[in-house]
């Protein structure tokens, strides 16, 4: 039975396995990256299986492709579905871009062209994707370093995609901060753009800023002004399912938990000034 998520999560990693398994922790449900568990056995599957009878489940990939001008993989997908079937995801996501061309993998998160062409081919391939998977594809917004010229706005573009292919939207709220940072546009502006209707979950994680860029690391604790984003971002959309990523210098999960409770603080200020409205 496929559950619909709601609250707040935290990515599965490995170095919480055995966290997750000793009791139940205190938060709603868990993502799982869906790449690390495309194989046919061995312990990755094994703690899957076991901690699913606990937490709903999201399913979040990163070998999609969604944007390339290749053929969409349909073992890759066959796999996904697989997958899916076992886990019965609340929802299943991947990314808004392209990591590879000509069957060649990048293995990095690339923007596409803000444009009408982009959109149209897009929104094909995820109609595609939807109508194989039986279920809607939620898609994630990116950080950027590099910007080419293009007609459309980053977030002209995301509600485009959301709107043609009725699909879901991912909202990665570190990421729209990295960006505003590396190109100098207003968050805010972009956070208004977005169809409410369309959002599914949200993404929190941490960065570096080494005074040139702002990277999208996953690797360091939420900073102050993606909380206040986040803030603003909930005010204006109301109470989406939201997780904390996080891939690299891996904290106790206690830690991770902390900034959980943070996030929830969040949600229940705009939930009572919802209330008093």
């Amino acid at each position: 039975m496929t559950h619909q998520l709601s609250g707040l999560g935290l990515g599965l990693r490995p170095e919480h396995y055995q966290d997750f398994l000793a009791q139940r922790q205190p938060l709603d449900w868990l993502e799982i990256l869906s790449d690390n568990y495309l194989v046919p056995g061995g312990k990755p599957l094994y703690f899957l299986d076991a901690l699913r009878q606990d937490y709903p489940m999201a399913m979040h990939g990163v070998a999609l492709n969604i944007g390339s001008s290749d053929e969409l993989d349909w073992d890759y997908l066959s796999s996904i579905k697989q997958l899916a079937n076992r886990v019965e995801p609340a929802i299943i996501s991947d990314h808004l871009c392209w990591t590879g061309v000509n069957a060649h993998r990048i293995h990095d998160l690339l923007p596409l062209p803000y444009n009408e062409e982009t959109i149209r081919h897009v929104a094909s391939r995820i109609a595609q994707v939807q109508d194989f998977l039986g279920r809607e594809l939620v898609v994630e917004n990116l950080s950027s370093y590099l910007q080419a010229q293009a007609p459309l706005k980053e977030w002209e573009f995301v509600s485009a995609i959301a709107q043609e292919a009725q699909c879901g939207l991912l909202v990665d709220i570190n990421n729209i901060y990295v960006s505003s940072e590396n190109h100098g546009f207003d968050p805010l502006q972009y956070v208004n753009a977005l169809p409410s209707d369309r959002i599914r979950q949200i993404h929190l994680a941490g960065h570096i800023d080494d005074g040139m860029y702002c990277i999208d690391t996953h690797d360091q604790p939420i900073c102050n002004d993606v909380w206040n984003l986040y803030a603003y971002a909930v005010q204006r959309w109301g109470s989406i399912p939201t997780m904390i990523e996080r891939d690299d210098n891996i904290p106790p999960l206690e830690e991770l938990l902390l900034e959980l409770h943070q996030a929830n603080r969040i949600l229940q200020k705009q939930e009572l000034m919802h209330d008093i409205a």
